[in-house]
């Protein structure tokens, strides 16, 4: 019988998630393409039709976590809102939520997160990743720029350092769950974190 397209994305969102588990348990490096094929109980030639080695597995599992993340960001830059900055936070908000019932992506997270040192093999994917964290960031400054524009915030504000900072304190929220996810409640302490955060960006 003749794959479908559909049958053909599952078995490579089976591959996907069976990487996590196996990059994660073993490492990047150990980690053989048969394991992640037993591992999503497909055969090793369905591994290589999808992708020609671990590492194109690897940069498809980050660019499954970024693509989806520059989308969300870019709808909301293109819808109109009273409040840009507002906005944002409503944004964050929301990601972190959905972070706390996805276990899937919170493995991936943890992998590049916590487990991932980006020696050996896997330096020819940094710049990559590089690439597309900046990507993330020009984003998020446009949000900035708007509120800026609008008033909302002080007309000598650096929407890149503001970038930056945003950037740095989610990161610090999202490494203190991903490393005890168990003892951080992040439905219960995410709003109120990133509304800490937010509550200082006020008009001048």
């Amino acid at each position: 019988m003749r794959r479908t397209k559909e049958d053909a994305e599952l078995t490579k969102q089976a591959i996907l998630n069976a990487a996590v588990e196996v990059f994660t348990q073993r490492g990047v490096a150990k980690a053989s393409l048969e394991e992640i094929a037993r591992k999503a109980e497909v055969t090793r030639g369905a591994v290589y039709w999808h992708f020609k080695n671990k590492l194109e597995i690897f940069d498809a599992l980050h660019q499954s976590l970024h693509t989806p993340f520059i989308s969300r960001i870019m709808e909301g830059l293109e819808a109109e809102h009273p409040n840009p900055v507002g906005q944002l936070q409503e944004l964050c908000t929301e990601l972190f939520l959905e972070l706390d019932h996805n276990e899937h992506l919170r493995k991936a997270l943890t992998l590049f997160l916590l487990k991932c040192d980006y020696s050996c093999e896997l330096e020819s994917c940094k710049k990559n990743h590089i690439k597309a964290k900046k990507e993330k960031m020009a984003a998020f400054s446009v949000y900035f720029v708007k509120a800026m524009e609008a008033g909302h915030l002080p007309a000598n504000t650096d929407p890149d350092i503001l970038t930056l900072s945003v950037n740095c304190y989610l990161r610090g929220i999202l490494i203190e769950y991903l490393e005890a996810p168990d003892s951080f409640n992040l439905t219960e302490k995410a709003p109120k974190l990133i509304g800490s955060f937010f509550s200082n960006l006020t008009p001048s």
